[in-house]
């Protein structure tokens, strides 16, 4: 894996110093008080073992003595009074601007999350830390005018860059292993596509419905091997370039009919089917009502959709909902997880019917860490399309983060099957 990114920087704490349990350890005379307070959360480690250096070399380590295992360069104080101000969005920033380095991201990730109870203000940071972010997010909510901006904040970076690190199949959504770890992302993403597309219970000749039609895998899929005419609507200008000249070379274009469209738009009377790949979690908390009434519309009576969508644990959920975090500030604006209970509630209040549900997160873990060694493995080609050294920490942040969130189980991934009664 090329980490190129991080090699200018410490890559370990100072092997010289033998570190010190941080019950021993007293912070450098020249501490600002946001180190110390940073010192006192990290003693309450109590799951694995992280090894940690100032930026004056001297060293210390908490928690377990056991695994897991991480470490964690600090370069500069202000990572300390940024993390402890802003919560998760603050340690991010410090690594974005190059304040803490660490030799695998991924591995202080899992050590965090599994410790997050007991480093809550450095998950959660102080209200009027993030007082600013929560504004920012309510102002990027996704509206009809803003969930055009905020797709194209993301989707719009350049097919180019997504095929650098994506599969062939150009699926941006959890692959499904089915308990094969042999098998490719390719071939693991081509499982879920299938599995989902079942769960609709096409037959040839019938109109299914795409919310978020991406870069036209499951189109072409659904075209091509259920015999099903698809509409897909997307608000990512790239990517219906791309999915529409994909369904044509396929020899598939008359079996397709995609937009650039809000789902809150489509007027086309009744399809046999609905599916979603991981788009609902754009829709923003506000919409989900009109998501789910554009859901029951859409159906015929006895129709079935799949809706596939990352989730968060339950009894994180209200917290979660009142704040804001990393994600939500620098990859997907606008965006909310749902919880399985407010998923199955909203559900509910459409008067549509949950006859299945599929959980496979620990797959989206697998998904991920494959996602960020080809990111990482890309470096070069992802500098020449004129990305720079901000952008790679904030994406190989972000892959790593979630992650790690995955594989705690802090998210899931679902495929829920709905029916419109008949």
């Amino acid at each position: 894996m090329n980490t190129s990114v991080l090699s200018s920087h410490p890559s370990s704490p100072n092997p010289t110093a033998a570190p010190r349990p941080l019950g021993e350890w007293v912070p450098p005379a020249d501490a600002p008080r946001a180190a110390r307070a940073a010192l006192a959360l990290l003693r309450r480690l109590r799951q694995g073992t992280l090894e940690l250096q100032w930026p004056d070399g001297t060293t210390g380590r908490c928690g377990s003595g056991e695994g897991p295992r991480a470490s964690l360069v600090l370069r500069d104080w202000r990572a300390c009074t940024r993390a402890l101000k802003s919560g998760d969005i603050g340690f991010a920033e410090g690594y974005i601007e190059g304040w803490w380095t660490t030799p695998d991201l991924a591995a202080l990730m899992r050590l965090l999350v599994v410790n997050r109870d007991a480093i809550d203000t450095l998950v959660y940071g102080h209200w009027w830390g993030r007082a600013w972010y929560r504004l920012r997010h309510w102002l990027r909510r996704n509206s009809r005018a803003q969930a055009r901006r905020n797709i194209h904040a993301h989707y719009d970076l350049g097919n180019a860059f997504y095929q650098l690190w994506l599969d062939p199949s150009m699926n941006y959504s959890s692959a499904w292993f089915d308990g094969d770890a042999a098998r490719s992302l390719e071939q693991a993403q081509h499982a879920k596509v299938q599995r989902a597309l079942r769960e609709c219970a096409l037959a040839p000749g019938q109109r299914l419905l795409e919310i978020g039609c991406g870069w036209g895998a499951l189109a072409e899929t659904a075209a091509a091997q259920f015999g099903v005419h698809v509409t897909g609507v997307t608000l990512s200008t790239e990517q219906l370039a791309f999915a529409r000249e994909r369904l044509a070379r396929q020899g598939l274009a008359a079996r397709a009919d995609l937009r650039l469209q809000d789902y809150r738009d489509i007027d086309d009377g009744a399809f046999d089917a609905v599916c979603s790949i991981e788009m609902f979690e754009a829709v923003g908390r506000e919409y989900w009502p009109a998501y789910f009434e554009a859901l029951r519309r859409q159906l015929k009576p006895g129709g079935r959709a799949c809706i596939q969508t990352i989730t968060i644990r339950d009894d994180l959920f209200d917290r979660y909902v009142h704040s804001t975090d990393f994600i939500q500030q620098y990859i997907f604006p606008g965006g909310l997880l749902p919880s399985r209970q407010a998923f199955v509630e909203q559900v509910r209040r459409a008067g549509l019917e949950l006859v299945g549900e599929f959980a496979f997160g620990a797959d989206y873990a697998e998904t991920l860490r494959r996602w960020r060694h080809r990111f990482l493995d890309q470096e070069p080609q992802v500098r020449a399309l004129g990305f720079d050294d901000r952008f790679l920490r904030i994406w190989e942040f972000y892959l790593a983060y979630c992650e790690a969130a995955f594989e705690a189980g802090n998210t899931d991934v679902v495929q829920f099957t709905l029916r419109r009664p008949a």
